[in-house]
């Protein structure tokens, strides 16, 4: 159960500081991360990820840089101070970007591990042509996979739509991070390429971001374990 357990990340898409400490009081112990993105960084920045890590949990910073490779360097190293465990980077800023976010992290005494988004998962297929996308969606993620691989970032984020193809091509080369993922039953929301908590890691996700079906259950701690146990049985399968 435990290597299980480690494979899920609960995204803590909260709006300030005692929501999120709450959500990580009730789930320590039946997740294995804590994911912080855009929503709660911007409200209480560096601190909740200190505070967060300090309780001994594991956090991944979603913050997914995209700028010139200066200015991501320096955003990793002061990120790699906070003491955590994953970090995000998008893969259309290109190889020197990638580069150059490989090698600050490098420098760091724990290097987190770095993961390339490709196509967000609320990106639908027909989305791809408003934003220059000329290529199917599948096809695009594809590319921004192997100039991840190329610039040697280890990890990379995508739907599980794409996952079966990726792990065909790159998999053993690269860890694959899937949001997206909806319990059955559960409602998609705002994403538009969603799976099953096991269909995921059947397909050979390494690790399942959840956020709202956990958060907005009744008892998030028991939806964590029921998510925990759809992963184990997968894995055994």
């Amino acid at each position: 159960m435990n290597e299980a357990r480690s494979r899920l990340i609960v995204a803590l898409d909260v709006p300030d500081r005692l929501a999120a400490l709450s959500a990580v009081d009730r789930l320590a112990g039946h997740v294995g991360v804590f994911k912080l993105g855009l929503e709660i960084f911007t409200s209480e920045g560096p601190e909740l990820v200190r505070e967060i890590a300090g309780r001994g949990e594991k956090v991944f910073l979603d913050l997914k840089f995209h700028d010139i490779p200066n200015t991501v360097a320096g955003a990793v190293r002061s990120a790699c101070r906070m003491g955590i465990d994953m970090l995000t980077l998008h893969a259309a800023g290109g190889k020197k970007m990638l580069e150059a976010a490989r090698d600050a992290a490098a420098g760091a005494p724990k290097p987190p591990l770095l993961l390339a988004v490709t196509a967000l998962t609320s990106l639908a297929p027909e989305d791809a042509p408003s934003i220059g996308i000329q290529a199917p969606l599948a096809a695009w993620v594809e590319q921004l996979a192997g100039l991840a691989l190329e610039a040697g970032i280890p990890g990379l984020v995508a739907s599980s739509h794409e996952l079966s193809r990726l792990q065909e091509k790159f998999g053993g080369k690269l860890t694959f991070v899937i949001p997206g993922i909806r319990p059955g039953g559960a409602q998609a929301q705002d994403q538009a390429r969603v799976a099953t908590p096991g269909d995921a890691i059947r397909a050979g996700a390494g690790f399942l971001v959840v956020g709202r079906p956990i958060l907005q259950a009744a008892d998030p701690a028991w939806a964590a374990d029921e998510i925990v146990a759809e992963i184990e049985e997968s894995l055994i399968k």
